[in-house]
């Protein structure tokens, strides 16, 4: 089964770009991804970031930049998981 006839049965998934702040838990990172918008009546561009908790199985390092891509509830709090690590820490 390749990869686009899997992403096709599944849906389309929310794929993130994050960084890894907390890695202290077994199998979970916590991811924090920023996005910047427009501030609707002053238009100053303003960052937001949200954090997620992600399932690891690649036992990622704080500082870390990952890829999250949503996924079916593992636990309470868990709704996603790392696909990949972009970039490594120094």
């Amino acid at each position: 089964m390749s990869e686009k006839t899997t992403s096709m049965q599944r849906g389309r998934r929310k794929l993130r770009l994050g960084l890894v702040v907390s890695n202290k838990m077994q199998k979970t990172v916590v991811v924090k991804v920023e996005r910047r918008i427009q501030h609707p009546l002053y238009g100053k561009t303003v960052l937001r970031s949200e954090r997620f908790k992600a399932h690891d199985d690649f036992s990622c390092d704080v500082g870390d930049t990952v890829e999250i891509m949503e996924t079916r509830p593992i636990s309470k709090e868990k709704r996603w998981r790392v696909t990949r690590i972009v970039e490594k820490v120094k």
